[in-house]
């Protein structure tokens, strides 16, 4: 989500910032209740700084720009981390919920 080519004090090597899926939601079927669903319906999201070299380029491309704004350049600080977290969660739920 966030690029640092040039390392930070912190991390002095070349990173980037990302935001996926830990766990995914499970699979919902029509005779479920409301309460089951929405429980079936978490996901459960990480943030992380990754180096360069252990990333693999893929075809795929984020275009959701609220994901960025939620996941800044502070966002792996030490009170932060959980806050991101629980905003990058809306996020994926809220997506999930309106795609299906």
């Amino acid at each position: 989500v966030k690029n640092f080519d040039d390392g930070t004090p912190e991390r002095k090597y070349p990173h980037a910032v990302l935001a996926g899926i830990d766990r995914y939601p499970l699979k919902v079927t029509k005779s479920m209740s409301k309460k089951k669903v929405a429980r079936r319906s978490r996901i459960k999201p990480f943030v992380k700084a990754l180096n360069y070299n252990h990333i693999m380029p893929t075809r795929y491309v984020l275009k959701d720009v609220s994901l960025k704004t939620a996941v800044g350049p502070n966002a792996l600080d030490k009170g932060k981390r959980k806050e991101t977290r629980k905003q990058v969660k809306q996020l994926f739920e809220e997506k999930y919920k309106n795609t299906n």
